[in-house]
C-alpha cells in the first residue's frame, strides 16, 4: 500500500508555515472533519514545532448534521451554539492564527433531505467569520485534505485505493508539493498573480463584464476598487496566504451595479449539498431570480438569511495559466473548484478590495459568502473604462493586457 506520510508532512509545513504562518506564542485553531485526522495531527505538529501556544481542533461530522435536519425542529436549523462563536471571536481578540480544512467528508451525508433545509443550516461555516477577516486580527489558511470519501466523489470510476492515489496526485500538484520547495514555486506564482492585479487596478475599470454560453454578466466597480492576489496582511503587518491553492485575482464590486444572467459552469457544494446547473439573474445589483437543475432551495435559502445575500460581494478572474483549470477535474470543494474558473460571490464582501472610505462603508455585508464558478474558456472577459472604452482582458483563458 501506498504510504501517503511524505506528503501529508509536506501538506502541513506549507499550510502551517506558508499559508497560515503561525507565530511563536499564537494560538492556533483548527476546523478539520472526520477522516482527516492524520493531516490534522500533522498541522499541530508545525504550528507547536513554530512555537504555538496551543492547538485547539474542531472536528465536524456532517453525519451528525443529517440527523439534525432530518429529526430536529425546522425552526431551530439557524441556531448557532453560542460557544462557537466565542471561539471565533477568542481567536479574533487572541490575534491568533486559524486553519481549516476543504474536501467534503461524504458527499451523500446530506442526500434525500429536502433543499429548503440544507440551505438554513450553514455549520460549521459561523457568520461571524466574515467580519473577522475584515478585521483582519488572525492570519489564517484554508487547504485541501484528501480523503477516500472525497476521493470516490471525484473519481467514481475507479477503485477506492486508485481514487486516492490519483487525489493526492492531483493535490501534490495543485499544492505544488512536487516543488523542491513548495514555498518558493508558491511566491512565483504568487507574483504572476500580482502583476495580473496590478495591472487591473492601473486600468480603473467602471466595470467588467463576462460573457458566454448562459451569461451574459456586467459587474460595476468602485472609483477606488483595486484587484488584490490572494496574499494578505494582518493589522499587526503578518503577512499569510488564506488559501492553499490560490490561482484568482479579485475585487470588490458595487454591491448596486451588477446587471444580467450568469450560469454557473461547475457545481457547487454548498453546507453540505451539491447545488448543480445554477442560473440567475440580476437587476440593479440584486438576485431577482435563482434557479437550479438540482438543489436550487438549498441556494435560495443561504441567500435568504439576510438581505445582503442576493448581492455581488466579489468577483476574481482566473487566467489558465494555473494548476487546477487544465485537469479539467470537478474537485465538488469551492476552495479548489473556484481556482480552476473565473467566479463571483453572493454576499460578504472584503473591505480590502477598496482604498476610499466612503467606498468601504458601501460594501456587501452579509452572514453568507457563497462563490460560485461562472467561467470557462469560452467566456469571454471584457473590462469598460469610465470614458466608454471596452478592453479585452481574458480570451480562451489568457490574459490580454
Amino acid at each position: 500500500m501506498r504510504d501517503y506520510t511524505d506528503l501529508t508532512r509536506r501538506l502541513a509545513d506549507l499550510i502551517v508555515g506558508y499559508g497560515a504562518n503561525v507565530q511563536p506564542g499564537q494560538l492556533v485553531g483548527i476546523t478539520s472533519y472526520l477522516g482527516k485526522e492524520e493531516l490534522t495531527r500533522e498541522i499541530a505538529r508545525a504550528a507547536y514545532e513554530r512555537g504555538a501556544r496551543y492547538v485547539d481542533v474542531l472536528y465536524w461530522d456532517h453525519r451528525v448534521k443529517r440527523q439534525r435536519l432530518l429529526h430536529g425542529d425546522p425552526e431551530t436549523f439557524d441556531y448557532i451554539p453560542p460557544w462557537m462563536n466565542s471561539r471565533m471571536q477568542t481567536f479574533s481578540d487572541e490575534h491568533g492564527a486559524r486553519i481549516a480544512l476543504s474536501g467534503t467528508q461524504a458527499l451523500d451525508a446530506l442526500a434525500g433531505i429536502p433543499a429548503e433545509r440544507t440551505g438554513i443550516d450553514s455549520l460549521p461555516s459561523l457568520p461571524v467569520t466574515g467580519e473577522i477577516i475584515n478585521l483582519r486580527t488572525t492570519n489564517w489558511c484554508v487547504a485541501p485534505a484528501p480523503t477516500k470519501e472525497w476521493a470516490t466523489a471525484v473519481y467514481p470510476d475507479a477503485e477506492p485505493d486508485d481514487a486516492y492515489a490519483r487525489l493526492w496526485d492531483a493535490i501534490a500538484h495543485i499544492c505544488r508539493l512536487d516543488a523542491e520547495d513548495p514555498a518558493v514555486a508558491w511566491n512565483e506564482r504568487f507574483a504572476e498573480i500580482s502583476q495580473n492585479a496590478a495591472a487591473l487596478t492601473a486600468r480603473r475599470f467602471d466595470a467588467i463584464r463576462l460573457h458566454g454560453p448562459g451569461t451574459d454578466l456586467t459587474v460595476g466597480l468602485f472609483a477606488s476598487s483595486s484587484w488584490q492576489a490572494a496574499g494578505f496582511t494582518t493589522v499587526d503587518g503578518l503577512h499569510h496566504f488564506p488559501n492553499i491553492p490560490s490561482e484568482e485575482t479579485f475585487t470588490t464590486p458595487d454591491p448596486l451595479r451588477v446587471d444580467g444572467h450568469v450560469s454557473s459552469t461547475m457545481p457547487l457544494e454548498l453546507y453540505g449539498s451539491i447545488v448543480k446547473g445554477i442560473r440567475i439573474e440580476f437587476q440593479a445589483g440584486r438576485a431577482v431570480k435563482i434557479d437550479a437543475d438540482e438543489n436550487a432551495d438549498t441556494l435560495r435559502s443561504a441567500c435568504a438569511k439576510d438581505d445582503g445575500g442576493t448581492r455581488v460581494g466579489e468577483l476574481a478572474l482566473v487566467d489558465g495559466a494555473g494548476r487546477i483549470g487544465p485537469l479539467e477535474t470537478v474537485f465538488f470543494d469551492t476552495l479548489l473548484d473556484e481556482n480552476a474558473a473565473s467566479h463571483i460571490a453572493l454576499g460578504s464582501a472584503y473591505r480590502q478590495g477598496v482604498s476610499d472610505e466612503a467606498d468601504k462603508q458601501r460594501v456587501n455585508r452579509s452572514q453568507i459568502h457563497i462563490d460560485f464558478m461562472i467561467g470557462s474558456p469560452s467566456v469571454a472577459v471584457d473590462g469598460s473604462t469610465r470614458d466608454g472604452e471596452h478592453v479585452p482582458l481574458l480570451r480562451n483563458g489568457t490574459w490580454q493586457i
